[in-house]
Protein backbone atom coordinates (compact mmCIF):
# COMPACT_ATOMS: atom_id res chain seq x y z
CA UNK A 1 0.00 0.00 0.00
CA UNK A 2 1.04 3.17 -1.17
CA UNK A 3 1.24 6.11 2.13
CA UNK A 4 -0.41 9.27 0.63
CA UNK A 5 0.36 12.11 3.10
CA UNK A 6 -1.52 14.69 3.97
CA UNK A 7 -0.45 18.86 3.49
CA UNK A 8 0.33 18.93 7.52
CA UNK A 9 1.84 15.76 7.04
CA UNK A 10 4.06 16.83 3.75
CA UNK A 11 5.22 20.08 5.51
CA UNK A 12 6.57 17.79 8.54
CA UNK A 13 8.64 16.13 5.59
CA UNK A 14 9.64 19.23 4.34
CA UNK A 15 11.05 19.86 8.34
CA UNK A 16 13.33 16.49 7.85
CA UNK A 17 14.37 17.33 4.29
CA UNK A 18 15.65 20.84 5.41
CA UNK A 19 17.83 18.69 8.04
CA UNK A 20 18.65 16.47 4.96
CA UNK A 21 20.08 19.51 3.44
CA UNK A 22 22.04 20.81 5.99
CA UNK A 23 23.66 17.52 6.63
CA UNK A 24 24.78 17.63 2.76
CA UNK A 25 25.84 21.16 2.86
CA UNK A 26 28.05 20.44 6.67
CA UNK A 27 29.70 16.86 4.96
CA UNK A 28 30.17 18.18 1.34
CA UNK A 29 32.03 21.61 2.90
CA UNK A 30 34.28 18.25 4.53
CA UNK A 31 34.53 15.91 2.21
CA UNK A 32 38.38 16.93 1.47
CA UNK A 33 42.13 14.99 1.19
CA UNK A 34 43.08 13.98 4.46
CA UNK A 35 39.45 13.67 6.08
CA UNK A 36 38.44 10.13 6.42
CA UNK A 37 34.60 8.73 6.03
CA UNK A 38 34.63 8.81 9.52
CA UNK A 39 35.08 12.26 9.83
CA UNK A 40 32.30 13.09 7.72
CA UNK A 41 29.56 10.90 9.64
CA UNK A 42 31.01 12.85 12.84
CA UNK A 43 30.27 16.21 10.92
CA UNK A 44 26.30 14.71 10.06
CA UNK A 45 25.91 13.83 13.80
CA UNK A 46 26.67 17.16 14.56
CA UNK A 47 24.04 18.28 12.47
CA UNK A 48 21.53 16.19 13.47
CA UNK A 49 22.03 17.05 16.94
CA UNK A 50 21.74 20.52 16.49
CA UNK A 51 18.53 20.30 14.60
CA UNK A 52 16.99 18.59 17.65
CA UNK A 53 16.30 15.72 14.79
CA UNK A 54 16.86 12.09 14.67
CA UNK A 55 19.05 9.45 12.34
CA UNK A 56 17.22 6.90 10.49
CA UNK A 57 20.30 5.36 9.50
CA UNK A 58 21.89 4.75 12.72
CA UNK A 59 21.07 1.11 13.58
CA UNK A 60 18.54 0.62 10.48
CA UNK A 61 18.69 -2.96 9.62
CA UNK A 62 21.85 -3.27 12.07
CA UNK A 63 23.85 0.23 10.33
CA UNK A 64 26.33 1.67 12.19
CA UNK A 65 26.85 4.71 11.09
CA UNK A 66 24.99 7.86 10.62
CA UNK A 67 25.41 8.26 6.68
CA UNK A 68 26.64 5.91 4.17
CA UNK A 69 29.90 7.28 2.14
CA UNK A 70 30.25 5.42 -0.98
CA UNK A 71 33.68 6.06 -2.62
CA UNK A 72 34.71 5.19 -5.95
CA UNK A 73 33.82 1.79 -7.32
CA UNK A 74 31.29 1.15 -3.87
CA UNK A 75 27.52 2.43 -5.27
CA UNK A 76 25.86 2.90 -2.08
CA UNK A 77 25.59 1.90 1.76
CA UNK A 78 29.54 2.58 2.09
CA UNK A 79 30.00 2.19 6.08
CA UNK A 80 32.25 5.26 7.54
CA UNK A 81 35.39 4.06 9.35
CA UNK A 82 38.68 5.81 10.21
CA UNK A 83 40.57 4.25 7.83
CA UNK A 84 39.42 5.59 4.95
CA UNK A 85 41.08 8.55 4.15
CA UNK A 86 40.07 10.80 1.19
CA UNK A 87 42.52 11.79 -1.30
CA UNK A 88 42.77 14.10 -4.52
CA UNK A 89 40.95 11.98 -7.37
CA UNK A 90 38.79 10.56 -5.25
CA UNK A 91 34.93 10.55 -5.91
CA UNK A 92 32.31 10.42 -3.04
CA UNK A 93 28.66 9.63 -2.59
CA UNK A 94 27.35 10.67 0.66
CA UNK A 95 23.70 9.25 1.44
CA UNK A 96 22.35 10.75 4.32
CA UNK A 97 18.58 10.48 6.23
CA UNK A 98 16.67 12.46 9.20
CA UNK A 99 14.02 12.09 10.80
CA UNK A 100 11.25 14.69 12.32
CA UNK A 101 8.70 14.40 14.65
CA UNK A 102 8.64 10.60 12.81
CA UNK A 103 8.93 12.42 9.56
CA UNK A 104 11.60 10.68 7.55
CA UNK A 105 14.15 13.38 4.58
CA UNK A 106 16.37 10.98 2.40
CA UNK A 107 18.99 12.02 0.38
CA UNK A 108 22.50 11.65 -1.55
CA UNK A 109 25.05 13.50 -3.88
CA UNK A 110 28.28 12.70 -5.43
CA UNK A 111 31.06 15.24 -4.70
CA UNK A 112 34.59 15.43 -5.93
CA UNK A 113 37.49 15.24 -3.72
CA UNK A 114 40.11 17.55 -4.38
CA UNK A 115 41.07 18.18 -8.20
CA UNK A 116 42.43 15.86 -10.94
CA UNK A 117 38.76 14.12 -11.83
CA UNK A 118 38.69 12.58 -15.51
CA UNK A 119 36.33 14.45 -17.44
CA UNK A 120 34.19 10.75 -17.73
CA UNK A 121 33.77 11.09 -13.60
CA UNK A 122 32.10 14.61 -14.30
CA UNK A 123 30.30 13.91 -17.05
CA UNK A 124 29.37 10.42 -14.88
CA UNK A 125 27.97 12.51 -11.98
CA UNK A 126 25.87 15.23 -14.47
CA UNK A 127 24.54 12.45 -16.19
CA UNK A 128 23.03 10.94 -12.96
CA UNK A 129 21.78 14.48 -11.32
CA UNK A 130 20.19 15.76 -14.19
CA UNK A 131 18.13 11.99 -14.68
CA UNK A 132 16.96 12.27 -10.85
CA UNK A 133 15.56 15.50 -11.75
CA UNK A 134 14.52 13.86 -15.15
CA UNK A 135 12.27 11.96 -12.76
CA UNK A 136 11.52 14.77 -10.35
CA UNK A 137 9.73 16.33 -13.48
CA UNK A 138 8.04 13.80 -13.92
CA UNK A 139 6.34 13.36 -10.54
CA UNK A 140 2.78 14.86 -11.95
CA UNK A 141 -0.50 14.21 -10.95
CA UNK A 142 -1.87 11.14 -13.87
CA UNK A 143 1.16 9.58 -14.52
CA UNK A 144 2.27 6.64 -13.64
CA UNK A 145 5.13 5.23 -11.32
CA UNK A 146 6.99 3.44 -14.56
CA UNK A 147 7.13 7.64 -15.54
CA UNK A 148 9.31 8.25 -13.57
CA UNK A 149 11.77 5.33 -14.45
CA UNK A 150 10.92 5.89 -17.96
CA UNK A 151 12.46 9.41 -17.78
CA UNK A 152 15.15 8.39 -15.44
CA UNK A 153 16.16 6.17 -18.35
CA UNK A 154 15.81 7.65 -21.17
CA UNK A 155 17.45 10.73 -19.87
CA UNK A 156 20.36 8.53 -19.65
CA UNK A 157 20.26 6.56 -22.71
CA UNK A 158 20.65 9.69 -24.34
CA UNK A 159 23.67 11.07 -23.18
CA UNK A 160 27.15 9.82 -25.29
CA UNK A 161 28.99 7.92 -22.75
CA UNK A 162 33.22 9.42 -23.39
CA UNK A 163 35.01 6.55 -24.74
CA UNK A 164 31.72 5.08 -26.28
CA UNK A 165 29.74 2.10 -24.54
CA UNK A 166 26.79 2.99 -22.20
CA UNK A 167 26.34 4.02 -19.00
CA UNK A 168 25.41 1.15 -16.33
CA UNK A 169 22.28 1.68 -14.76
CA UNK A 170 22.17 0.20 -11.43
CA UNK A 171 19.71 -2.74 -11.54
CA UNK A 172 19.35 -4.17 -8.00
CA UNK A 173 18.67 -0.71 -6.13
CA UNK A 174 16.77 2.09 -6.89
CA UNK A 175 14.13 4.60 -5.39
CA UNK A 176 10.86 3.92 -2.71
CA UNK A 177 8.12 5.44 -1.03
CA UNK A 178 8.90 7.33 2.01
CA UNK A 179 7.10 8.76 5.17
CA UNK A 180 6.59 7.18 8.38
CA UNK A 181 9.27 4.81 7.60
CA UNK A 182 12.35 5.51 5.48
CA UNK A 183 11.46 2.62 2.50
CA UNK A 184 8.32 2.28 1.75
CA UNK A 185 5.92 0.89 -1.07
CA UNK A 186 6.54 1.13 -3.70
CA UNK A 187 9.95 0.27 -5.29
CA UNK A 188 11.08 2.50 -8.04
CA UNK A 189 13.39 0.82 -10.56
CA UNK A 190 15.92 3.18 -12.47
CA UNK A 191 14.79 1.80 -15.82
CA UNK A 192 11.85 0.50 -17.52
CA UNK A 193 10.50 -3.03 -16.63
CA UNK A 194 7.86 -4.91 -18.42
CA UNK A 195 7.52 -7.29 -15.33
CA UNK A 196 6.90 -4.73 -13.25
CA UNK A 197 4.07 -2.96 -15.22
CA UNK A 198 3.03 0.89 -14.61
CA UNK A 199 2.69 0.71 -11.31
CA UNK A 200 0.39 3.25 -9.32
CA UNK A 201 -0.99 6.52 -10.25
CA UNK A 202 0.80 9.18 -9.03
CA UNK A 203 -1.45 11.42 -7.24
CA UNK A 204 -1.26 14.28 -4.45
CA UNK A 205 0.24 13.52 -1.18
CA UNK A 206 2.48 10.83 -3.43
CA UNK A 207 6.24 11.31 -2.05
CA UNK A 208 9.23 9.31 -3.35
CA UNK A 209 13.34 9.24 -2.71
CA UNK A 210 14.11 9.28 -6.29
CA UNK A 211 17.59 8.29 -6.24
CA UNK A 212 19.43 7.02 -9.72
CA UNK A 213 22.63 4.61 -9.23
CA UNK A 214 24.80 4.90 -12.14
CA UNK A 215 28.35 3.48 -13.34
CA UNK A 216 31.19 3.73 -16.39
CA UNK A 217 30.44 -0.28 -16.74
CA UNK A 218 28.21 -3.14 -15.94
CA UNK A 219 24.87 -2.49 -14.34
CA UNK A 220 25.44 -5.14 -11.89
CA UNK A 221 26.33 -5.20 -8.31
CA UNK A 222 27.82 -7.06 -5.59
CA UNK A 223 28.00 -6.98 -1.39
CA UNK A 224 31.22 -7.30 0.40
CA UNK A 225 31.59 -9.27 3.41
CA UNK A 226 30.22 -6.89 5.54
CA UNK A 227 27.03 -7.13 3.97
CA UNK A 228 26.39 -3.38 3.45
CA UNK A 229 28.57 -2.25 0.89
CA UNK A 230 28.06 -2.53 -2.71
CA UNK A 231 30.50 -2.27 -5.16
CA UNK A 232 30.52 -2.43 -8.78
CA UNK A 233 31.00 -6.40 -10.08
CA UNK A 234 33.82 -4.87 -12.52
CA UNK A 235 35.66 -1.90 -10.51
CA UNK A 236 34.08 0.78 -12.48
CA UNK A 237 33.50 3.84 -10.49
CA UNK A 238 29.61 4.61 -10.13
CA UNK A 239 27.90 7.88 -9.22
CA UNK A 240 24.54 8.24 -6.87
CA UNK A 241 22.31 10.93 -6.47
CA UNK A 242 18.87 12.02 -4.95
CA UNK A 243 15.95 13.61 -3.77
CA UNK A 244 13.34 12.38 -1.67
CA UNK A 245 9.98 14.22 -3.60
CA UNK A 246 6.48 14.92 -2.63
CA UNK A 247 3.31 15.50 -5.22
CA UNK A 248 1.18 18.11 -4.23
CA UNK A 249 -1.61 19.38 -5.62
CA UNK A 250 0.45 22.24 -7.05
CA UNK A 251 2.74 20.20 -8.20
CA UNK A 252 6.23 18.33 -6.87
CA UNK A 253 7.96 19.74 -3.67
CA UNK A 254 11.74 18.67 -3.73
CA UNK A 255 11.43 18.00 0.19
CA UNK A 256 15.47 17.45 0.46
CA UNK A 257 15.94 20.66 -1.49
CA UNK A 258 16.88 23.95 -0.17
CA UNK A 259 15.10 25.80 -2.62
CA UNK A 260 12.25 23.09 -2.89
CA UNK A 261 13.70 22.59 -6.39
CA UNK A 262 12.50 25.60 -7.71
CA UNK A 263 15.34 26.45 -9.66
CA UNK A 264 15.98 23.40 -11.63
CA UNK A 265 12.59 22.36 -12.32
CA UNK A 266 11.96 25.77 -13.59
CA UNK A 267 14.82 24.89 -15.94
CA UNK A 268 12.58 22.56 -17.28
CA UNK A 269 9.56 23.91 -17.78
CA UNK A 270 8.04 22.58 -14.13
CA UNK A 271 6.70 24.74 -11.61
CA UNK A 272 7.72 23.72 -8.11
CA UNK A 273 5.07 23.52 -5.58
CA UNK A 274 4.64 26.65 -2.92
CA UNK A 275 7.29 25.66 0.06
CA UNK A 276 4.96 24.83 3.18
CA UNK A 277 7.21 26.47 5.42
CA UNK A 278 7.79 30.12 3.98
Amino acid sequence: MVQIKTPEQIAKMREAGLVVAAIHAATREAAVPGATTKDLDEVARKVIADHGAKSNFLGYGGFPATICTSVNEVVVHGIPDGKTVLKDGDVISIDAGAIVDGWHGDAAFTAFVGGGHAPELIELSRVTEESMWAGIAAMKTGNRLVDVSRAIETYIRRQPKPGGGRYGIIEDYGGHGIGTEMHMDPHLLNYVSRKRGKGPKLVPGFCLAIEPMVSLGTPHTEVLSDDWTVITTDGTWSSHWEHSVALTEEGPLVLTAVDGGRAKLAELGVTAAPDPLA
